[in-house]
C-alpha cells in the first residue's frame, strides 16, 4: 500500500530531521486533529486547504479549552507539515506561512459589517455638489482602501476609469495602483459632472484634484475626515467608531470573501506583510458563512 502523505511526512521527521517517537506523535496528532476538523467542515482533502480554512480553524481552535501553547505547538505543526509538502511540489502555497501567533494579545482593528457600510450609504443619497461628492468619497475609500491622505492628494489625471484603477502616491513617495471598482466609477463620474464641476466654477478654480471642498478648493485629510464624521452622524450607527475603520473594512471583507494576504498587502500599500496580518480576524459572519457551505449538518 502507497504510504500517505502524513506518514511520508513522520518518517521524514524520523530520518532526515532526527525527531524522536515522542515528537513525531506529538505531530501525527496535530495533523489527525486538523483532518479531523476539515471533514466536519466538508472538505476532507489535505492539499485543498486555503488560508480562510486556516482562519477558521484558528477561530475554532479559540473556542475550544486549548492554551496558549498548546494552539502554538499545533499551528507550528501543521506549518511544518505543509512546508514539506511545499518542498514535495505537492502544493503551490503553504497556507500557514502567514499564520504567526504573538505572545501579547493583540487589538484587532474595528470595521464595518456589510449592513453597517449600506447604513452609511443610505446616508448620502442626495444630489447637490456636496452630497455627490461625499457619496463618491464613501464610495472610493471603501472600495480601494487607501488612506485619507492619499484620497486628498488623488488628482484626475491618476484615475484611469478604462482600465478601473487610480495610481497613488503613497507613504514614502511609493506608487500603486488601486483598484476603481463599478460603484466607485459611477459615483465619481456623476460627481465630476454635477458636483466638482460646478463647485470649480461657482468659485473660480483651476487644479488637478479629485475631492474639492466647499470652497472649490482641494480637500485636506482633515477635511475628509470631517465629512465621514458628518456621515456617520447622519447614520444610524454607534457614534464610537472613526474614519479609518473604512480602511479596515476594505480589508477585512477581501480577506472574508476569499483574497490572500499578498495580494491585500500589496492593495494596502503595506511594505510588510506583518502589518497586513493583523486584518487576519474572522467574524462571526464569515464562520457562519463557511459553516453553512460545508457542514452536512448545517
Amino acid at each position: 500500500m502507497k504510504p500517505t502523505l502524513q506518514e511520508d511526512f513522520l518518517r521524514y521527521l524520523i530520518i532526515e530531521r532526527g525527531y524522536s517517537e515522542k515528537t513525531k506523535s506529538a505531530y501525527e496528532e496535530d495533523i489527525n486533529d486538523f483532518q479531523r476538523f476539515l471533514v466536519e467542515s466538508g472538505e476532507s482533502d489535505l492539499l485543498k486547504v486555503s488560508y480562510l480554512d486556516v482562519r477558521v480553524y484558528l477561530s475554532y481552535l479559540s473556542d475550544k479549552t486549548y492554551s496558549r501553547n498548546s494552539v502554538s505547538r499545533k499551528i507550528a505543526s501543521l506549518r511544518s507539515f505543509y512546508q514539506y509538502l511545499l518542498r514535495e511540489e505537492k502544493i503551490a502555497e503553504n497556507p500557514f506561512s502567514y499564520v504567526h501567533l504573538k505572545k501579547k494579545n493583540v487589538k484587532l482593528p474595528r470595521f464595518f459589517y456589510e449592513n453597517e457600510m449600506q447604513s452609511l450609504f443610505e446616508s448620502v443619497t442626495g444630489d447637490s455638489p456636496l452630497e455627490l461628492r461625499d457619496r463618491a468619497l464613501l464610495e472610493v475609500l471603501y472600495g480601494s482602501g487607501i488612506r485619507l491622505s492619499e484620497c486628498s492628494q488623488l488628482t484626475m489625471s491618476a484615475i484611469d476609469f478604462g482600465s478601473e484603477v487610480m495610481l497613488i502616491h503613497g507613504k514614502g513617495n511609493k506608487e500603486r495602483y488601486a483598484p476603481l471598482g463599478s460603484f466607485a466609477q459611477d459615483a465619481l463620474q456623476e460627481y465630476f459632472a454635477k458636483g466638482r464641476s460646478v463647485l470649480m466654477t461657482k468659485y473660480h478654480k483651476s487644479h488637478d484634484h479629485v475631492f474639492v471642498n466647499h470652497h472649490g478648493e482641494p480637500i485636506t485629510p482633515t477635511g475628509i475626515e470631517y465629512v465621514l464624521n458628518q456621515i456617520i452622524k447622519k447614520s444610524s450607527l454607534d457614534s464610537d467608531i472613526h474614519p479609518h475603520m473604512l480602511r479596515h473594512t476594505f480589508a477585512t471583507h477581501l480577506l472574508n470573501n476569499g483574497a490572500d494576504m499578498r495580494t491585500v498587502q500589496e492593495l494596502l500599500g503595506h511594505a510588510n506583510l506583518s502589518t497586513t496580518q493583523i486584518y487576519a480576524h474572522v467574524t462571526k459572519e464569515s464562520l457562519q458563512k463557511n459553516y453553512r457551505s460545508f457542514h452536512p449538518r448545517a
